[in-house]
């Protein structure tokens, strides 16, 4: 009787979200994905100031974000599999709050190890996060590409805040404050959470874990051919965005001689840019197609790299950053893509399942790109990932050419 009460009251809640309150629960959901991306992301722009207070070179700080990104990554499955079984609002909950508390101990690490130690804390409560906001939200929207694409705005949105303000705050305070007052957004948005979204019925509440958990139905769903397809051309973007955005302060204070404070700015301005372009992409992806908006966003970023490396000057700065924030739109058109092969019963454990395949294998892109820059210089580094962007330009093409409805 219990269990037919609480679920009446979850349809209710599901019924009040769908008919009055769905666009702010996906605003607040998207909020906390403003905290959780952003607070990641301003440890990026703190780069330059890290690497001289905890004295490590580009290597060993790219090694420990690596590490982050590839936690974050372990977590999108797991995070996935639990939201079927518990619901998406408790692991929205537990993710946050992992990763606002994380951020915290980064902020007075000691020394390099400690500090990425306790990086792959904040790594570990991020991945909880991401994977449920995006299933909570295409359950609640029928428009995935616009609704993802909201969601991923926000991302951007806090790639333009955190870097920006924190750009300017470190001028003023030690980047260990900088970091740490990050604890206020965080526990701003954990309340509107708690208080906002609904209780909407978890897929697999009344199966036990062990028995959602079936190896062969993984392989087979990681084993299609447009699956595979869609996963590659995740990998591509993941790897460019770790390897862009971990360095980019620090690409522009030794590259284009700009000063520390206004390269974090301008890491800020790149997300801006992302921030507009972002919602815009998904709707392309909706009335278009998944993979023109996924190639016009690959087009943009190589073009990117081209100006940014083509002059050492605030002028091909400026312009290849406005580029780059236009480029990375990609996040709605691929989880888009990701969603509409997976049925409902699948979401969960599916997108979570793909995305900590394709986010481990990129997350690889931080320490490439920092040792590559260490011993060959940010020209090599970059013309790396160009290279990579182009094999997945290739691979939309030919898809597109021979028809082969990936």
């Amino acid at each position: 009787m219990d269990s037919i009460i609480l679920v009446a009251r979850a349809q209710t809640d599901v019924a009040h979200s769908t008919d009055r309150g769905r666009r702010r629960t996906l605003y607040v959901i998207a909020g906390g994905n403003f905290v959780v991306f952003g607070t990641r992301l301003l440890i990026g722009a703190l780069v330059p100031f890290i690497l001289l207070d905890l004295q490590t070179t580009k290597s060993a700080l790219g090694l420990a974000l690596s590490g982050m990104w590839a936690m974050y990554a372990l977590g999108q499955f797991p995070s996935g599999i639990l939201a079927d079984k518990y619901g998406e609002r408790k692991l929205l909950v537990l993710g946050l709050t992992g990763t606002t508390l994380s951020a915290i101990l980064v902020a007075f690490a000691p020394s390099i190890l400690v500090f990425a130690v306790f990086l792959l804390l904040v790594g570990a409560g991020a991945g909880l996060y991401y994977s449920p906001a995006t299933v909570l939200v295409t359950r609640l929207y029928d428009e995935h590409g616009s609704a993802i694409g909201v969601l991923a705005a926000f991302g951007a949105f806090a790639g333009l805040v955190y870097p920006t303000v924190g750009g300017f705050a470190v001028g003023y305070l030690d980047w260990r404050y900088v970091l740490a007052l990050t604890a206020v957004a965080g526990s701003t948005v954990l309340v509107a959470i708690l208080t906002v979204i609904p209780r909407v019925p978890a897929v697999n509440a009344d199966t036990s874990l062990r028995d959602t958990i079936h190896l062969h139905k993984y392989r087979n769903l990681l084993s299609r051919r447009s699956m595979v397809y869609t996963m590659a051309l995740a990998v591509v973007f993941v790897f460019t965005f770790q390897g862009l955005t971990s360095f980019y302060p620090t690409f522009l204070v030794e590259y284009h001689d700009i000063d520390r404070g206004v390269a974090g700015g301008m890491l800020g301005g790149v997300l801006g840019v992302a921030t507009v372009a972002q919602p815009l992409s998904g709707r392309f992806s909706d009335t278009v197609s998944r993979d023109a908006a996924l190639g016009v966003s690959t087009a943009l970023i190589l073009t990117s790299l081209v100006a940014l490396l083509a002059t050492q000057s605030m002028v091909g700065a400026v312009a290849g950053s406005v580029v780059l924030g236009l480029g990375i739109s990609y996040p709605g058109p691929l989880q888009a893509r990701f969603m509409d092969q997976l049925d409902e019963t699948e979401r969960g454990y599916g997108f979570g399942l793909v995305r900590t395949v394709y986010m481990f294998l990129g997350a690889s892109g931080s320490v490439v790109v920092g040792a590559l820059a260490d011993a060959n210089g940010w020209v090599f580094a970059y013309a790396v990932v160009g290279g990579l962007l182009a094999c997945g330009l290739l691979l939309i093409a030919v898809n597109y050419l021979l028809g082969l409805e990936l």
